[in-house]
């Protein structure tokens, strides 16, 4: 019991959705349902049609910790998993996770404690880039560099405060049930989109450097130009719907593309140096760019940087400049 005077720790439902997960979704519940919180704490997972033993795995905990609650998403979305894992759920709070990720210790308590203190909607922190191999460091490092994301502060970090949208995020309940939950027509950008809609209802988006969770980005530049494509494409879908979600950073690649085929055109005229200065500054400071990354981190997988932020900038560019909608986006 609180003591008098004392606000009592809501209760709390983790919400996870789950595709092909099985070799980390047990580590991922672990660091879950392993959380030191004063409050009720359960899971609900969200599993789609998998190739592999993901819904086995998951049922046999759920068999032995009764905190579990397993539910289908047959549609294999990631927003219809996590609607359907928040109707499932219990809690006041929803704990949007990662199947692929850990929570690390105290990340629940500082979360709800900071949705109390701000009262904003949704509050969350940092997605720490972190890999192995020499492409997957590099790849890394260019998702926490500004001239790789940008000024997006739950990539590259910063201070504490109000932003448009942070890495998974700790949610009130009724804020989400709100303004309708998880768009299912966005396979990317979902995120993105609800912190969006969670704003123009009056309610803040939080951002505080102490809540960071690590991430495995893409291990290959083939995975990462895949990735960054899709991004590209569904951050059109999501502008034409909500202009006023713009921002700055996300039109500086379809720009840069823009700016390379102004330059093939340039070249084609004759005029070789007008056509060299946009791919030659962006040479020069990728080039800059990676010297730094190179002393500041000494790791050797800063030396793969010219090929990943190039990898990343055209396929988030020709993404989003790609004629028609993406496979199955709603008019």
């Amino acid at each position: 019991m609180p003591a008098s005077g004392e606000q009592a720790a809501p209760a709390v439902t983790a919400v996870m959705p789950a595709f092909n997960e099985e070799r980390s979704i047990a580590a991922a519940i672990e660091s879950v349902l392993g959380q030191a919180y004063d409050g009720a704490l359960d899971l609900v997972v969200a599993i789609a049609p998998s190739s592999d033993r993901t819904l086995e795995v998951v049922s046999d905990l759920a068999a032995r910790d009764d905190r579990i609650t397993v539910v289908d998403n047959p549609s294999g979305r990631t927003p219809s998993g996590l609607n359907a894992a928040i109707a499932a759920a219990t809690g006041d709070v929803i704990v949007r996770c990662d199947a692929h990720a850990k929570l690390p210790d105290g990340y629940v308590a500082t979360a709800v404690a900071l949705l109390q203190e701000t009262g904003a909607a949704n509050v969350g922190g940092i997605q720490r880039a972190a890999g192995s191999g020499a492409v997957q460091r590099a790849i890394a490092i260019a998702m926490s560099s500004p001239f790789g994301v940008g000024d997006a502060r739950f990539h590259t970090g910063g201070t504490a405060g109000f932003v448009d949208t942070v890495y998974l995020g700790v949610f009130r309940r009724d804020a989400i049930e709100a303004v309708g939950g998880f768009d299912e027509t966005l396979i990317r950008n979902q995120d993105y989109e609800l912190n969006y809609r969670l704003r123009e209802a009056g309610g803040g988006v939080y951002f505080d450097p102490t809540l960071e969770v690590r991430y495995e980005p893409r291990a290959s530049l083939v995975e990462l130009w895949r990735q960054y494509y899709g991004y590209g494409r569904w951050k059109r879908v999501v502008i034409r719907r909500h202009p006023g979600s713009t921002r700055w950073r996300q039109l500086v690649a379809p720009t840069f593309v823009l700016g390379l085929g102004l330059s093939g055109v340039a070249l084609a005229f004759g005029r070789p140096g007008l056509a060299g200065i946009i791919p030659g500054a962006y040479l020069v400071t990728t080039l800059s760019v990676t010297v730094f990354e190179c002393a500041r981190r000494r790791d050797v997988g800063a030396l793969v940087l010219p090929a990943v932020f190039p990898m990343m900038h055209l396929a988030w560019g020709v993404g989003f400049l790609a004629p028609g909608r993406p496979s199955g986006a709603a008019p």
